[in-house]
């Protein structure tokens, strides 16, 4: 939660309005920090997300070398076999000054459900969340049916697509690429990702579709229903729940766990709005160990958790809290959704089981006491009304913002009654600070030095007791002065 972070444009005012950013720049420069450095810090943690690029491509045909020869290191997993990645990953890469995500993806791969299913749910899933596509075909093999079914889901999505024919070695390859011209995507570019050959090439291609300043996706415009993820393990109650919130069975429910495969997406009155939920499939202990099916659900699970403003996770109070639980719950506070748990079944709950629910909340889910709470049963509908309220919480959290002179304000008291530590004969301390951005909050602190981790989580605390921001992940920004001292 607390770490630099890395998001947006290079210059911009975050979310400060003319007259504050006028007044935070004099403050700024007093301080020793010039324009440049005070400008980037507030355009990286003011935006929305970078970029996102996706790698796609059928099982061994380069992808995980090509990322590394992207990122310029070695990051991505690489074996000479077929399937090693399985996890969706997303790397910090930059090429020509622009800082962009690309995420790694699994090769498509046959299932039970048959090869055209499996690759419709991958690809729909990187396509999705990505605004720019890199389509990586194994130049010496040519197009095989796999690719031409890769081509028309990126057809029928509309994403930008650079064809990358990838183990073009020299200039003998060069008419094997050639070929690719079939595929009807564009010209291919010959790279060697193994050997870096023609990958600048395809990077200028890539800047080229990529947009400066992505689109922010949250909500559904002025006026639009808010969207609301649930999430949780397999078999905790989603689609009971969805359905109960609905008034009617919308969705398949089953003692099977496992029964949702696609996240469906429902608009339902609730509490006198309409909400957009989704009900997605259960979450397995790690995708990378899941076969066929479920690791095609787990992946549009994390979609649909891009796509959503607020996470309800389910937690079945039945059985202990399990690492599947704080796994999910982490998935959603690192996608910075505002969080409401929900623990589920609570009907079925003893008073002994009901003591030692507490201390399993108070022991694993601590790091998350921010987070709305509600009891219900989505058998029997108990304290479904508390839902809503819960919601909205989080949400207003989410999107709260705390002016730039009652945040110093704050901050020079929070300093003088509890200063950093004194690590190696230095005192660093926070000269200054604001809030770049919402959605969720995100706050730069400009400081004469290093601010340990347990400093920084004293601050989030701190932050929350004084300006509430209950139900949304906090993130926090550290700009050190000295860096820019040595470089005079």
């Amino acid at each position: 939660m607390n770490e630099q972070t890395h998001v947006g444009d290079e210059h911009g005012h975050g979310e400060l309005g003319d007259a504050e950013y006028a007044e935070f720049m004099e403050l700024a420069a007093q301080e020793g920090f010039d324009a440049e450095d005070v400008e980037g810090a507030l355009g990286e943690a003011g935006h929305g997300p970078l970029p996102v690029l996706a790698v796609v491509g059928r099982p061994n045909v380069g992808k995980s070398t090509l990322v590394n020869r992207i990122l310029g290191r070695r990051e991505a997993v690489v074996e000479d076999r077929p399937g090693v990645t399985r996890d969706r990953v997303t790397y910090e890469a930059e090429w020509a000054g622009r800082r962009f995500k690309v995420v790694d993806t699994g090769g498509w791969e046959q299932d039970v459900l048959g090869i055209d299913a499996s690759v419709a749910a991958q690809a729909e899933f990187a396509i999705e969340a990505a605004d720019a596509v890199v389509f990586v075909v194994d130049a010496t093999v040519g197009a095989t049916d796999t690719d031409e079914a890769v081509v028309r889901l990126l057809r029928k999505a509309g994403k930008p697509v650079v064809l990358c024919a990838n183990k073009v070695d020299g200039p003998s390859g060069e008419a094997d690429a050639a070929m690719l011209w079939s595929l009807g995507l564009g010209e291919p570019h010959p790279v060697s990702a193994l050997h870096g050959r023609g990958t600048g090439d395809l990077l200028d291609e890539v800047l080229k579709v990529l947009p400066e300043a992505p689109p922010q996706t949250f909500g559904g415009g002025i006026g639009g229903p808010r969207r609301v993820a649930l999430i949780g393990r397999p078999n905790v109650g989603k689609s009971s729940l969805l359905n109960k919130v609905a008034g009617e069975d919308r969705v398949v429910v089953d003692q099977l766990a496992g029964t949702t495969r696609d996240p469906v997406d429902e608009l339902i009155e609730l509490g006198g709005k309409t909400w957009k939920f989704v009900d997605t499939a259960g979450i397995r202990r790690r995708v990378h160990l899941t076969e066929g099916a479920d690791y095609y659900a787990s992946l549009r699970t994390a979609a649909a958790l891009e796509k959503a403003e607020v996470a309800v996770v389910l937690i079945d109070v039945s059985e202990p809290v399990s690492v599947q639980d704080t796994r999910i719950i982490t998935m959603a506070v690192d996608a910075g959704r505002a969080l409401v748990i929900a623990y589920n079944k609570w009907d079925t709950l003893d008073e002994e089981r009901r003591y030692y629910l507490e201390r399993e909340i108070e022991t694993d889910l601590g790091q998350v006491k921010w987070a709305p709470r509600v009891n219900v049963s989505a058998r029997t509908g108990r304290h479904m009304e508390k839902l809503v309220p819960a919601i909205e919480t989080a949400l207003a959290g989410w999107e709260t913002r705390v002016p730039t002179g009652r945040l110093n304000a704050f901050l020079g008291e929070l300093v003088a009654a509890h200063p950093h530590p004194i690590r190696g004969g230095k005192q660093p301390r926070i000269l200054f600070g604001t809030q770049a951005g919402t959605r969720p909050p995100r706050f730069v602190l400009f400081a004469s030095g290093f601010l340990e981790a347990g400093y920084r989580r004293f601050i989030e605390r701190r932050l929350r007791e004084e300006f509430g921001f209950e139900g949304t992940p906090i993130h926090i920004s550290v700009r050190v002065r000295e860096k820019r001292g040595r470089k005079k």
